[in-house]
Parts: C-alpha cells; sequence; structure tokens
C-alpha cells in the first residue's frame, strides 16, 4: 500500500528518505501577515503537522523528526509558551487514536523533564500505548537543543570513562551517537525549512552531517502535502557522494 501511494505520486519508494527531518518556521509571521494573535500561527500550524505526518505515513517515510519547541523557545513570552504547551496537549489527545490505528510510534527527543507536568504525563501515556508500534515513528523534538544534547552524551561518556567502565580510547563516532537522544534512529537523509531562513538554529547538528538541505520561502502555515512531495522527488534526482568522487 505505501509503495503502491508513493509511486502513484511520482516518487521511487526504493530511493525515500528513510528519516525525514523539518525545522518548522514561519507560524507568526503568518500570523502577523494576517494583523493575527501569533498563537493562530501556531494553531494554523498544527494543522500543517497533521497533514505532512499522515502523508509521510502514506508515501513510507519510515522517520519524521518534527523541530516543535527549541531550548531557546522558552524565552518567548509566558502566555505564547503556555498556547504552544496547551496547543500540544490538544494535538495528543487528538492524533492517539490515529496513531494507534495506524501503527504510528511516538517518540520525543530533548529535554523533557522541562516541559509542564500535565504535557509530560499526555506524552508519556501516547509513548507507552504506541511503543510497540513498527510502522513509521514520528519524532517530536521538545525543549531541544542540539548543542545540549551533545554536551549530555560528552558528560555520559566521561561518567564511564571516570568510573573505569571504559578508556577514553573506546570512544567512537557509534558510540557516540548511541548516547545522543536519537539512539537507535538513522540520521535523517533530508533536512527541511521551511520560511527561507538559511539557519540550522541549533537541531540536530551531529546527526545531519550528511543530510540534503531543502529551504523553502513557504511559511509552515501554508506548507502542503504537494509542496512535501515535490521535495522528496527534488531529494531523488540529488546525488548523495558522502566526500567521494561522483560515479557519473
Amino acid at each position: 500500500m505505501k509503495s503502491d501511494s508513493a509511486e502513484e505520486m511520482g516518487l521511487d519508494p526504493s530511493r525515500l528518505p528513510v528519516h525525514t527531518a523539518v525545522i518548522m518556521d514561519g507560524n507568526g509571521r503568518w500570523a502577523q501577515k494576517r494583523m493575527l494573535n501569533r498563537v493562530k500561527g501556531h494553531e494554523r500550524g498544527a494543522d500543517t503537522v497533521r497533514a505532512v505526518v499522515r502523508a509521510s505515513r502514506e508515501i513510507g517515510i519510515q522517520y519524521l523528526t518534527l523541530y516543535a519547541f527549541s531550548t531557546e523557545n522558552w524565552q518567548r513570552p509566558k502566555s505564547e509558551v503556555k498556547a504552544l504547551m496547551t496547543l500540544l496537549k490538544r494535538f495528543l489527545a487528538s492524533e492517539r487514536k490515529e496513531m494507534v490505528e495506524n501503527n504510528v510510534q511516538l517518540r520525543v527527543l530533548g529535554q523533557i523533564h522541562h516541559l509542564p507536568e500535565d504535557v509530560r504525563e499526555g506524552l508519556t501515556d501516547v509513548m507507552a500505548e504506541t511503543s510497540k508500534n513498527d510502522g513509521m515513528c514520528l519524532c517530536l523534538a521538545l525543549s531541544y537543543g542540539a548543542r545540549s544534547e551533545i554536551v549530555e552524551a560528552a558528560r555520559k561518556l566521561a561518567r564511564q570513562v571516570k568510573d573505569g567502565r571504559m578508556d577514553s580510547e573506546d570512544i567512537t563516532e557509534e558510540l557516540f551517537s548511541q548516547n545522543l537522544y536519537t539512539h537507535g534512529i538513522p540520521d535523517p537523509e533530508l533536512l527541511i525549512r521551511t520560511s527561507g531562513e538559511y539557519r540550522i538554529s541549533n537541531f540536530l547538528l551531529w546527526q545531519i552531517a550528511y543530510s540534503e538541505i531543502f529551504v523553502t520561502p513557504t511559511l509552515w502555515p501554508d506548507f502542503t502535502r504537494e509542496e512535501f512531495i515535490g521535495i522528496l522527488k527534488d531529494f531523488q534526482r540529488r546525488e548523495r557522494r558522502f566526500g567521494k568522487v561522483s560515479e557519473k
């Protein structure tokens, strides 16, 4: 079913990115352009999240990571942060049944302990309920910062060296990766950023070393299923060399 769906959209199922990551940017500007409160932009952006998650599942994307809330976002006005947390709770409640029925596993990346207790409880419940699902894995980056993730991994390994459980020479790239939030998840092959900003914004700095990057000027609330499919087609036309000489 998934392969047929991809083929019908003009995609090669064998060349889909196993893991696609998205920096969802532009909710605030979308609202401001329409003389609306920024929260309205986040509400509209939540509709886009639903559309992209469903499209990814139907197409056959195995891992989808969405940058939902960064460690820096805590510095936003308290009213906006509160509204974002409320939207997250609403999203979990509305999408829980669909994730269960469609074999989607939910995973959260980030400093979950900083989230409000009711949000943590909601996330924990949905993650537990979907933990056995082996279809698409939806990863939400919440209270996430790549630099703090890397520092945490370094501290874990340093403690093991200090305790004599390993030698510093035993530390490899693979071992380091196993101590990141994304342990067990392949690195993203495709990174998409909406709103036209050419920044990584402290997102998956270790993991995107060889990701193909696509920046679209489209604001996240206006990002459509059709544009997403077009980006995947662009990805399939690219030659991924990983530092090697082209074979063409």
